[in-house]
């Protein structure tokens, strides 16, 4: 199931609900964008919130820092 890694934010269900008054099931999914975050100085790929994006509550991982561990020679 997709859900923000920060706010726990996932798919909401309800009704849509027509002039005539005719309900039928839907669901309303959360704005989620896959972001490279840093975490404990460890870069994760996650699934993220737009909002929570905008309000700066993640920080990105700078370009060029790899989720994988360096290879060792």
């Amino acid at each position: 199931m997709k859900k923000c890694y920060i706010s726990g934010k996932k798919p909401s269900v309800g009704n849509t609900v027509s002039h005539a008054n005719n309900r039928v099931k839907r669901r309303w999914m959360p704005n989620l964008q896959r972001v490279r975050i840093l975490e404990n100085g460890q870069v994760k790929t996650v699934l993220v919130a737009a909002s929570e994006i905008r309000s700066g509550k993640i920080v990105k991982a700078p370009r060029g820092m790899s989720a994988k561990p360096a290879a060792k020679a």
